[in-house]
């Protein structure tokens, strides 16, 4: 199946996503709400080639650039309890295939989470291409997936009354990106 039959307009080549125009975010239980973070300073590239099961996609999100609007839980959030950022201070994704199911589209590819690497499915939605103010071309990209922390050896938790504990267990990741196509 050719790129331009599944994505029109998305054309061959490199391109990078651009974090200004990017979102990187997770939701997880605390208690009995959600919480919503995301994560500031990432990079990566999709390289687009003629059929779209060869298109590949990598990025890499520097946890210290985690935000949930606490500074205090930023903080542990950093700390070796949690994701060890002096240790591992790198998230990275790297895709192994991308395949379409009927009219929908999925990248598979193996996410890294403090040193440890696990194989995850994104679902993605392909939200068109389009030019700049600034002479170049864009695509936009959606794409969700839910992860178990404890998979990823994120297995802080406090215990509560009865058979509560302070976090759940399920991560949903959404991402929110738009590339620019390389010169």
């Amino acid at each position: 199946m050719t790129v331009s039959t599944v994505a029109p307009g998305l054309t061959q080549g490199t391109w990078n996503i651009d974090p200004a125009h990017s979102e990187v975010t997770f939701v997880i239980r605390h208690l009995m709400s959600k919480v919503r973070g995301s994560f500031s300073d990432f990079s990566g590239q999709v390289v687009v080639g003629d059929d779209v099961a060869t298109s590949t996609a990598t990025a890499e999100i520097k946890v210290t650039s985690v935000e949930t609007r606490n500074a205090d839980r930023d903080a542990h959030l950093r700390s070796a309890e949690i994701f060890d950022a002096e240790k591992h201070p790198l998230m990275t994704f790297s895709t192994n295939g991308v395949r379409a199911e009927g009219g929908d589209y999925f990248v598979d590819g193996e996410l890294e989470i403090r040193g440890v690497r696990r194989p995850v499915t994104l679902a993605v939605e392909f939200n068109g291409v389009g030019g700049d103010p600034y002479g170049g071309t864009r695509a936009g990209f959606s794409a969700t997936t839910s992860i178990n922390r404890k998979d990823f050896g994120l297995e802080f938790n406090v215990p509560l009354q009865g058979d509560k504990v302070l976090l759940g267990d399920k991560v949903e990741i959404q991402l929110e990106i738009q590339a620019v196509l390389a010169a």
